[in-house]
């Protein structure tokens, strides 16, 4: 079968020919992910292996078995793959179809990528961290030391300007693809209701009204597994299959395999079927409209799983699905006219995520200063900052910023910096084979299952021998015999003292009888399902956390003992100078105690307190209690509710809700406390003006306009605004004083009426209004009717509108 990329295959090669570089933009199904690579092959520039960059294992697999049948071969000879656990290639592979971690590890060892003629990079619209820095370290090796080697960046959806920038103006190929007809259908959904009845219900729907085989996108393996349950019994000719990267190799394939005779395929999928692959017979999608993503959160160390809505690049290649062998529906659960209002692309991980690994690659390489390396977005230099703290915490750095040797031999394993320094940490002290396991178990998601206790999946592991666990198994003993680690026993207790190596900052201890608040040495408060096993422990080493920096979930831990965590960090005890906090009056009593960051192992009375200390002890107390602590005044809660108000408007303004107050709580809290025993010491008006320094000068202005505190009355009165009410912002206010007044008032800079409370003299209400003008000129006559015999000595003109505005009787004006 002759596929769309065939028509520019000719445009493409002399480009590479004359200017080395290129970009290829072509659709789904066009054939660039199969077709480009074996065409270089018989190029007289090629004389060695052409790399081909995936975003995924599956895809990679996939890929490399496609070319391979078409020779009529089996992969590991003419074409070859490696993944991290999987990997056929052979002497004689020309084309070897890699994970971008894997290329990283590559040219790490070989800069020069000797033997190496061209290097493809797929999808490379998907902005990944490993994505960005294979391609920028390609790009330095392509122009200080192989001008002879060919880049060639491809995709379906891209910036192409921005790309072909980065690449040195090179030329833009475009394949038009083969456009079977696309039939889009807007069903929406309800926003408040779980998404995975609904997408059962779309996905029956469709079953029933189209044919072929149908592929449904949701953002992750519990929904699929939730929307499975939910589609019930279903006809006798549906087969179904779940496709995500925790699922087996066998099984995976059985999903992208075209159905037996008379049967069609269900495939439950999250983003991993978005690009690169093919799923045979697939005529129908049914989108979500969602995707999950990694987000770090830079003020708790932390990084979090967020579900989201996505990229129109992503429904575009969701869709495209449907259409890739025949014409096709794509059905999108929410309204059409939403889809302009979703974000373009995805966002790079390089502007959000923890860059440990990309810094110390960098420096491995030879450059200090990852900006200066060509990335499509340079790294934020706050996030590099960052990263050489954390790598110097783990001894990859020294003072000067430079590699150590330690740091070397970390940059050397094929692991992110924290579980590289575990393995080579744990084997010096004994137990590096329980290392190399939690290594495992930690990067290969869903193996042993998805419980928060970690030695329980290391017992499922231990026993279950799938593929994928037996694959696992051989990463882990290539792990110990690069450490020089025997092939011995692993003892699960050791799996707890290798993890906290890898995240001493998570070690956690107790604080409620339930086991559901945990307190942690880097001071963050984590939660825990009080029905685990791990939840009747004292002590945990914690890994894998997600969620808010001030109560992030546990999704992975290992039950330590305390004695356990004092002799691996005996040299981090230290005696402190703090007090002991008493939410129930605001106070601190000092104290002397012994502490392992911020946890505290023992106290007593100190006779000569710190003020410092004591001022921190208040500090903690507000974190780990809450702002209800604080003596809040009536200008201070009113400045908290204008400032969520104005951020719906302008995201600029800070919200100043709980999360971001206590995550910042040293900038606008801490100079407050200073000389303070009790939180009820602090001064009135202290806490808005600390809280508007917060927001700072700018902000205050923008909130001023947005939201106002008050109200200002034709007669000259002024009323607070109350920006908490439900009906939305509310002012109360005398009729007499908006005598005069002909159009209705509004905040946010006009686009939201006020809500008028409109009182009698007395105070009472008589109106409640978000149209003044219709009110004066529809139901007030029969108010001031009324009014006039309860309140004589006060004007009730027939026409409000014209009259003047007072605050006075008619006798005294």
């Amino acid at each position: 079968m002759t596929l769309p990329i065939a028509e520019v295959l000719p445009e493409l090669l002399e480009a590479l020919h004359v200017q080395r570089r290129a970009l290829l933009v072509a659709p789904p199904g066009a054939g660039k992910t199969t077709q480009v690579a074996p065409a270089l092959l018989n190029q007289s520039w090629c004389s060695g292996q052409v790399l081909l960059l995936v975003p995924r294992r599956l895809a990679a697999r996939a890929a490399a078995e496609f070319m391979a049948s078409g020779l009529g071969e089996a992969p590991g000879q003419t074409i070859g793959y490696a993944t991290r656990l999987d990997s056929k290639i052979g002497k004689s592979s020309r084309v070897v179809v890699m994970t971008h971690g894997v290329f990283l590890a590559r040219i790490q060892s070989d800069p020069e990528l000797g033997g190496v003629s061209a290097v493809l990079f797929d999808e490379v619209h998907e902005r990944s961290l490993d994505n960005d820095l294979a391609l920028a370290l390609a790009l330095d090796a392509a122009g200080a030391l192989r001008e002879d080697m060919r880049l060639l960046a491809m995709s379906a959806t891209l910036d192409v300007e921005r790309f072909q920038r980065l690449l040195g103006d090179a030329p833009t190929i475009v394949s038009e693809g083969k456009s079977f007809p696309l039939d889009v259908r807007h069903v929406g959904r309800d926003p408040t209701a779980r998404i995975e009845p609904q997408m059962a219900s779309a996905i029956r729907a469709a079953l029933g009204a189209d044919e072929g085989s149908l592929l449904a996108f949701l953002p992750g393996v519990a929904e699929i597994e939730r929307t499975a349950d939910a589609l019930g019994q279903l006809p006798g000719n549906v087969e179904l299959h779940k496709l995500h990267g925790g699922i087996e190799p066998a099984t995976q394939r059985k999903a992208l395999a075209a159905p037996p005779a008379g049967k069609r395929k269900l495939v439950l999928a999250t983003s991993i079927a978005e690009t690169s692959v093919t799923l045979q017979d697939v005529r129908i999608v049914v989108d979500s409209g969602l995707a999950r993503r990694p987000r770090y959160d830079r003020g708790a160390g932390l990084t979090r799983l967020v579900t989201e809505r996505a990229s129109r690049a992503a429904v575009t290649q969701r869709a495209g699905r449907a259409a890739r062998q025949a014409p096709g529906v794509a059905i999108r659960l929410w309204e059409e006219a939403a889809t302009a209002s979703l974000p373009a692309h995805d966002p790079p991980e390089i502007l959000e995520a923890d860059l440990s690994s990309l810094l110390l690659t960098c420096l491995l390489w030879g450059e200090p200063d990852p900006g200066r390396l060509p990335f499509l977005d340079a790294p934020p230099v706050a996030a590099i900052e960052e990263a050489r703290k954390r790598l110097h915490s783990l001894d990859a750095i020294d003072d000067e910023g430079h590699l150590t040797a330690h740091g070397r031999a970390v940059a050397a394993l094929p692991l992110e910096p924290r579980l590289a320094h575990m393995v080579l940490n744990a084997r010096e002290r004994g137990f590096g084979a329980a290392a190399a396991n939690v290594a495992v178990l930690l990067t290969e998601r869903g193996l042993g299952g998805n419980d928060a206790d970690l030695e329980l999946r290391w017992r499922r592991w231990r026993a279950d021998k799938s593929p994928r666990a037996n694959a696992a198994r051989s990463l882990a003993a290539g792990w110990r015999r690069r450490l020089g680690v025997e092939d011995a026993g692993v003892d699960e207790h050791d799996l707890g003292k290798a993890l906290a190596l890898a995240f001493p900052d998570r070690i956690s201890r107790r604080r409620d009888a339930a086991g559901e608040s945990w307190g942690s040495v880097g001071g963050r408060g984590f939660r825990l399902d009080p029905s685990s096993p791990l939840a009747g422990n004292q002590w945990l080493a914690v890994g894998e956390v997600a969620g808010h920096a001030s109560g992030a979930r546990i999704l992975s831990a290992a039950a330590i003992d305390e004695q356990v965590v004092l002799e691996l960090f005996a040299d981090r005890v230290e005696v402190r100078h703090d007090g002991e906090f008493d939410p129930a009056t605001g106070s601190v009593t000092p104290t002397r105690s012994r502490r392992l960051g911020s946890i505290r192992l023992s106290s007593g009375p100190d006779p000569s307190p710190d003020r410092e200390a004591i001022e921190q002890a208040l500090l903690e107390g507000v974190r780990e209690h809450g702002l209800d602590l604080l003596p809040w005044d009536e200008r201070a809660l009113q400045l908290r509710q204008r400032a969520a108000f104005a951020h719906r408007f302008d995201s600029s303004i800070a919200a100043l809700d709980d999360e971001l107050l206590l995550e910042r709580a040293d900038e606008w809290l801490a100079p407050l406390l200073a000389g303070k025993r009790r939180l009820g010491d602090i001064p009135a008006a202290a806490l808005a003006s600390s809280l508007e320094r917060l927001l700072g000068y700018d902000a205050m202005r923008r909130l001023d306009r947005i939201a106002p505190a008050q109200f200002a009355t034709p007669a000259g009165s002024h009323h607070a605004i109350d920006y908490s009410a439900t009906a939305g912002p509310t002012v109360e206010v005398r009729a007499q004083a908006l005598f005069g007044l002909s159009k209705h008032p509004a905040v946010a800079e006009g686009h939201v009426p006020l809500v008028l409370a409109i009182t009698s003299p007395a105070g009472r209400p008589i109106q409640t209004t978000r149209d003044l003008p219709g009110f004066w000129s529809g139901s007030w006559r029969d108010v001031a009717k009324d009014m006039r015999g309860r309140y004589p000595k006060h004007p009730w003109p027939d026409d409000p509108a014209s009259a003047p505005p007072t605050l006075r009787t008619k006798r005294a004006s």
